[in-house]
């Protein structure tokens, strides 16, 4: 049986094992700025410990230095970090409730202007960007749409301009497509062999992806609808300021931003917006 003064000499153990881990960390994320301009500094420590914990299992290492002398050492090493780090969990028409929200309140405004520019920021492989394609043509909207897709990691922007998809997916992301108020047979927008659902290039011609760093890079457009759905929640307070400030430089006068079912606007940056849709996370910006 210990004692108490065992029990608290693990618990000081503990304590100073974890100071450690903090302090490995701050080491690799700083690395990792230094060397290749992503900051993950001001990510969620609960959500990267995770991923920091799995790379070290896949590589068989002990400590969170060892993988800080790979960012050091090995250039390519950085693309499995990012790779980890991005977040790519998504699907298409992901929480139906909102499209059908988007299609019956956001569409209408969007019919009386000349022309539409929307952002999909920290759009991952893709599939939100192809379901809002399909929702603007069946609306008669895509042609005077431009959609601009963007995430940090080149490699999921390279997969999301493919158009490709898993065809085991296709049964849900239907299920989907018809919750959030789709008009046709989502069959018709792609084509198959025996692994995966390819959709029209016609969906394609208005959209443009690119490489953009939420933590660092800056605005690049004026846009009437900006989309960053479940990505701020794996952001601190000061990340989540820092981007709300960057949506409010691009968004457009009366612009709408959306957001993901776990988030919300921040408290300081609330009366900036109008709570449209709140039940959807819909809010538009204060003239």
């Amino acid at each position: 049986m210990s004692t108490y003064w065992e029990e608290e000499e693990a618990d000081l153990d503990d304590a100073r094992q974890d100071s450690l881990k903090q302090i490995e960390i701050d080491l690799l994320l700083e690395g990792i700025h230094r060397t290749h301009g992503f900051d993950f500094r001001h990510y969620l420590r609960s959500s990267l410990s995770r991923r920091i914990s799995h790379r070290m299992n896949v590589e068989g290492l002990s400590t969170i230095t060892a993988l800080l002398e790979k960012v050091l050492h090995e250039p390519k090493f950085i693309d499995k970090l990012l790779n980890d780090f991005s977040i790519k969990v998504t699907e298409m028409y992901r929480d139906p409730g909102f499209f059908l929200a988007f299609r019956r309140d956001v569409v209408p405004f969007l019919k009386e202007l000349p022309e539409i520019r929307i952002w999909h920021a920290g759009c991952a492989t893709g599939e939100e960007v192809y379901s809002m394609a399909i929702l603007l043509l069946e609306e008669g909207l895509l042609g005077k749409a431009r959609i601009y897709a963007t995430d940090m990691n080149e490699n999921l922007i390279a997969f999301a301009k493919q158009g490709k998809f898993p065809l085991k997916r296709m049964q849900s992301f239907t299920k989907n497509y018809l919750q959030a108020g789709g008009t046709k047979e989502f069959s018709s927008y792609y084509t198959t062999d025996h692994e995966h659902a390819y959709f029209h290039p016609y969906l394609k011609e208005n959209m443009m992806f690119a490489q953009h760093n939420l933590a660092t890079d800056r605005s690049f457009n004026e846009f009437h609808i900006i989309l960053c759905r479940n990505v701020l929640i794996y952001f601190d307070a000061d990340l989540q300021n820092r981007v709300h400030d960057l949506f409010i430089d691009s968004l457009s006068a009366s612009g709408f931003l959306c957001l993901g079912s776990m988030e919300s606007l921040i408290s300081a940056h609330k009366p900036q917006y109008e709570d449209f849709n709140a039940a959807e996370r819909i809010f538009r910006k204060s003239e």
